[in-house]
């Protein structure tokens, strides 16, 4: 049995692709421990792991960042991100680092597994292995491992080589490097006081220097990396039970239907359905399709009067729902990408903030669906996009091939066995010694 702290930043994309491994090693007997906002503790709770609340200073209400940052509104995606980074991630990681220290020490931990933005690891990462526990990262945002032709992440573009290509990433790197260094800056700071120096490197690129990250999708969706170490796996999604959603008493529409389209702005951002359902619904309103809306808990009267090809529900029970899409209509998050990927259905993504615009980006990259590169899309860009994904056979069958990767891959058994090999090495006094040496060679 293990010793094992989970630890996320209270946001509900982060903390719920979170929850299944949570289940997975409580199930398998290993003693778990999870530390992320107070708001998830009954979610927590139910996967048997003890819930530890992240200290006030870390800790928010993911649903009410607009209304803490009202300056966010109106920011490009790339200035947005690194808002984002500086306020909402790095400044909290002071506290999340005292919080995960304490913790580790009081429980005795084996292994700390984190969420790719939860700074308060990237901050015990710059300790050597000898003094620390070892950390695996998993990945539920897109990776942000370096790569030739990449552009800087956050931009949502796609690789490019060659002179051309090397030429627009060094000047885009240039101008995140500027937008980029307060982010840094704050790391930096709160690194000096908590360790005696800075950063070894910039905060965002803090993952090489984890034992392990086990990537929560399959490499057919992730840009080429053919210099990674051997420390970064691919495990695919792990989904969570699915919840028991009754049948509308429409189903029999969706089961009939010759062409459905879902559209959902998930369970966070679907306060102003004006961004992305309603101009699905305009859109599509007499194209034939039958337009099933998931509100993700809003109101279906906030809808509005729905057209006769339209049904709507707050919340559908997805296994079936996904069984009769042709099209999935998305703001892009990344755990909603890969639970239609996983099912084999092309997506038409509309992104939004945080991760989304390369999560965009990849879609479009690998052939499973159409970017619109907005996150106010018009009905007209809609339509056309559905059409374009609906009538051409490469972006089913790239989404099809992705799926059946996903079924193939290792999943929780797979993140485990690489939980329990950082362990292993960790427990090698050789081993720690030799990585501790090198870690303090590289600073």
């Amino acid at each position: 049995m293990s010793e094992i702290l989970i630890a996320s930043v209270p946001i509900h994309g982060h903390v719920s692709p979170l929850l299944p491994i949570a289940r997975h090693f409580v199930e398998r007997g290993d003693r778990v421990t999870f530390l992320t906002g107070s708001r998830f503790a009954a979610a927590v709770e139910a996967t048997g792991a003890e819930h530890i609340a992240l200290p006030a200073g870390a800790d928010f209400d993911d649903r009410t960042v607009s209304a803490l940052y009202p300056e966010r509104d109106g920011m490009s995606a790339v200035k947005a991100i690194a808002f984002d980074f500086e306020h909402i991630f790095v400044r909290p990681g002071e506290h999340q680092f005292t919080a995960l220290t304490a913790l580790a020490d009081i429980r005795d931990v084996d292994v700390v597994i984190c969420d790719p933005l939860f700074v308060g690891a990237a901050l015990m990462v710059e300790q050597p292995l000898a003094d620390r526990v070892p950390v695996v990262v998993a990945g539920l945002v897109p990776l942000g491992y370096p790569g030739p032709g990449l552009a800087p992440f956050g931009m949502g573009l796609p690789p490019m080589s060659g002179p051309i290509g090397g030429i627009r990433n060094a000047v885009l790197a240039a101008g995140t490097t500027r937008i980029f260094r307060p982010v840094n800056a704050a790391a930096d700071e709160i690194a000096q006081r908590l360790l005696g120096g800075p950063m070894s490197g910039p905060v965002l690129e803090w993952l090489p220097r984890a034992e392990a990250v086990c990537q929560l999708t399959v490499p057919a969706f992730e840009y080429p990396r053919p210099k990674a170490p051997a420390s970064l796996v691919f495990t695919g999604p792990i989904p969570s039970p699915v919840a028991a959603h009754p049948l509308p008493d429409w189903w029999g529409d969706v089961e009939a239907a010759r062409t459905v389209v879902h559209v959902t702005q998930g369970t966070i951002a679907n306060d102003d359905p004006s961004e992305l359902i309603l101009p699905t619904i305009a859109g599509l309103a007499d194209s034939g399709a039958l337009v099933v809306v998931a509100t993700g808990g809003l109101p279906v009267e906030a809808l509005g009067e729905l057209p006769d090809n339209v049904r709507a529900a707050e919340f559908l029970p997805y296994d079936a729902l996904f069984a009769h899409t042709d099209v999935f209509v998305t703001n892009g998050g990344y755990g909603g990408v890969q639970y239609a990927l996983s099912h084999g259905v092309p997506l038409v993504v509309a992104p939004g903030k945080e991760d989304k615009v390369e999560v965009a980006a990849r879609v479009a990259w690998s052939g499973t669906g159409v970017n619109l590169r907005t996150q106010r899309p018009t009905p007209g860009a809609i339509r056309a996009a559905v059409m374009r994904v609906s009538t051409g056979t490469g972006y089913r069958a790239a989404a099809q091939r992705i799926g059946a990767d996903i079924a193939a891959s290792s999943g929780a058994d797979g993140f485990a066995a690489a939980v329990d090999g950082v362990i292993a090495e960790s427990a090698d006094p050789v081993r720690v010694q030799a990585s501790s040496s090198t870690s303090r060679g590289l600073r």
